[in-house]
């Protein structure tokens, strides 16, 4: 992986840090390509149980594309007749928030500092947001004359409702922690200093967790959002009954019985 994103794999849990502290961690084709390859990694990995999403220094989570870079790439787009630049929400921001949403572990965001544009998108496809208390929301987009990319036409209508999340996407505005918290955005709110030993605790607890129950639970809730009650209902016994025939359903009842605390293997 490049250094402008650092991968690391550990008593399954893979830790992925945006590492441009400098740039606010924004988006360039170099963080791009190697958050997607770092995010379909630890998807795709069996032994990666759950993942941690997080970013270097304490300004900014990710503010989204680096503008710097993007007008050089606009206007070598425009003297070349080209359309290079904005195949990247197909080359790179599909593929990051599929990966992130769809990895069959859950996935953690933990939100240092201002999430603007995509850096929101990434922190809204990941399963359970921790929030540094001195952190930032803006959906940016409109701000710079584009519409919404990263999945967040998609994930921000669920989190807050349709009508507030229209308000946030047609009038950008710098959304505060608590504000992030009281509107769903944030699942947990901690002080700055105590986010990063916060996050990682409730990540590798994760990590040890039931994985296969986990998985069925991020499949069960985001198929139930958009299909009927008889649907689901379908899709819940599907599932249930892939989670009743893993190893980690066998280790918790046996654990239940003799009162011990189960150790899971995650499959």
């Amino acid at each position: 992986m490049a250094d402008t994103v650092l991968y690391e794999v550990g008593d399954g849990l893979a830790t992925i840090t945006l590492n441009r502290p400098e740039a606010m961690n924004a988006l360039n084709v170099a963080a791009k390509v190697a958050l997607r390859d770092a995010v379909r990694a630890a998807a795709d990995d069996e032994g990666v149980r759950a993942v941690l999403l997080t970013a270097a220094g304490d300004r900014a989570f990710c503010v989204g594309q680096d503008l710097k870079e993007h007008i050089g790439l606009l206007v070598a787009d425009r003297e070349g007749g080209g359309e290079r630049t904005m195949s990247t929400v197909r080359e790179h921001y599909n593929p990051i928030v599929k990966a992130l949403a769809g990895a069959a572990k859950p996935v953690v965001a933990a939100v240092n500092g201002v999430a603007a544009g995509a850096g929101f998108g990434f922190a809204l496809a990941a399963d359970y947001r921790i929030v540094a208390d001195t952190a930032a929301f803006n959906t940016s987009f409109a701000g710079v004359a584009l519409t919404a990319d990263s999945g967040i036409s998609w994930t921000l209508p669920r989190v807050v409702g349709p009508g507030r999340a229209t308000d946030l996407l047609l009038f950008p505005r710098s959304i505060t922690a608590q504000e992030a918290y009281d509107l769903g955005i944030a699942n947990r709110l901690v002080p700055a200093a105590e986010l990063r030993a916060e996050a990682e605790k409730t990540a590798r607890a994760l990590a040890a967790g039931p994985t296969v129950a986990y998985a069925a639970l991020k499949e069960s809730v985001a198929y139930g959002l958009t299909h009927s009650l008889e649907e689901a209902l379908e899709k819940e016994d599907e599932l249930q009954t892939r989670a009743g025939a893993s190893e980690d359903h066998m280790i918790a009842v046996q654990a239940f019985v003799n009162k011990e605390k189960p150790k899971y293997r995650g499959r």
